[in-house]
């Protein structure tokens, strides 16, 4: 069935927080907890029309097989793009339309970005051969089988993520390395789930928790940003085009790596950072597995807030948009809806998904069946128009 959707009266404002020159965002709030929202996804009937990972209903597309970056404006788009077809779902069902608090919002969009960051658990089996062919049992033992140059392996089946193994892989990487040359092994690489399978071989714990599936981020991004500078990472790499040009920007071209993608990665490009590192003065630096933790939680969340929007761009797009014929900006008389300028409560991004969410309005078809246009929002044109609304609040 056809459906009239028309813009609702939707005030929405951001207030941009620092997160230094090139991501004026913070990425998670402290308060932001991506396993809370997937408890927010199971409640909110989300899951009854989405699955992730194969796990949930199949009306709406899978969310964790969904390959390239979601930002935080992508995701608040694709929300607001698909609400007819969402409500149009939802009411064949039988299924309201859940309202959503700011807290639950900005759960569920921190369990909607992280989706990727773990991976599938890898084959224990497979992991196995892994371990062979790759030479790793000439100087490690596992399970009582294996050389003795290297530590005994075991030990990591205490540990219930793979981080600490990155740790240990990067920490090690240099006298692995002349252990291997002087052993006459050629050095082995890894692709990610290569990698994926031997940590599930190793580290049992770490191939997924007894209750499903963690999603939260295990670092936090802003220690994270320190330690890239601390550990003189950004002398050789940048992210997001600031930083060192000696290695690859980590996050350019929507780059983003999951734990097990990032440390095969580390892996097999030691000898050549520890080459770079050497005639600038740079020693190999240790990482306890916490900095490793906040170091990727850094790199894979530079990309949920795009860049500032352009103010003059945004009035157009409120222009166009539709959004000033119902809604004033500096008390005009005559308008349907709230004055933008004296919007209240929209202090978070979290807080805009949730003034959409709630309080757009779409309406059942006419008499004649008649559709109306539904004003749908590119992620740059969401960045424009929320730069505009910010613009008003700061000048009223």
């Amino acid at each position: 069935m056809n459906r009239t959707v028309r813009w609702g009266a939707v005030a929405v404002a951001l207030v941009l927080c620092s997160f230094g020159p090139a991501w004026p965002q913070p990425v998670f709030s402290p308060s932001q907890d991506p396993l809370a929202g997937s408890r927010v996804f199971g409640t909110k009937s989300c899951v009854k029309c989405h699955a992730v990972n194969g796990v949930g209903g199949k009306i709406g597309p899978d969310l964790g097989r969904i390959p390239r970056p979601r930002s935080f404006y992508e995701l608040a788009t694709a929300m607001w793009n698909h609400l007819p077809q969402m409500v149009q779902r939802m009411d064949a069902l039988g299924i309201a339309r859940p309202r959503l608090d700011v807290r639950e919002t900005e759960d569920l969009i921190g369990f909607l970005y992280t989706l990727n960051y773990f991976d599938a658990p890898g084959n224990t089996e497979a992991g196995r051969r892994y371990f062979n062919e790759k030479r790793c049992v000439v100087c490690h033992q596992v399970g009582g089988t294996g050389g003795v140059v290297g530590p005994n392996l075991d030990f990591l089946k205490q540990f219930g993520s793979p981080i600490f193994i990155v740790a240990a892989m990067w920490n090690h990487g240099p006298q692995m390395a002349e252990a291997m040359k002087a052993t006459g092994i050629e050095r082995p690489a890894f692709i990610g789930p290569e990698l994926q399978d031997l940590v599930a071989y190793l580290a049992p714990a770490s191939a997924g928790p007894q209750e499903g599936p963690v999603y939260v981020l295990p670092g936090r991004a802003a220690d994270g940003k320190r330690l890239f500078k601390d550990k003189r990472c950004i002398e050789c790499h940048s992210v997001g085009g600031e930083g060192g040009q000696v290695g690859p920007d980590l996050v350019g071209r929507g780059l983003r790596r999951s734990l097990v993608e990032f440390a095969a990665a580390m892996w097999n490009k030691a000898p050549t950072m520890t080459a770079a590192m050497r005639p600038r003065g740079i020693s190999v630096p240790q990482l306890r597995p916490e900095e490793v933790a906040d170091i990727v939680a850094y790199l894979y969340s530079v990309g949920y807030f795009a860049e500032p929007g352009n103010v003059g761009s945004g009035r157009n797009v409120a222009t166009e948009k539709g959004c000033l014929r119902c809604h004033a900006t500096s008390g005009e008389r005559g308008k349907s809806a709230s004055d933008l300028a004296r919007a209240k409560g929209l202090e978070s991004p979290a807080a805009v998904i949730t003034a959409l969410w709630n309080h757009a309005v779409v309406t059942p078809p006419t008499v004649r069946g008649q559709k109306g246009t539904w004003s749908e929002l590119r992620p740059d044109e969401l960045a424009d128009l929320v730069a505009f609304l910010q613009s008003l609040r700061l000048t009223r």
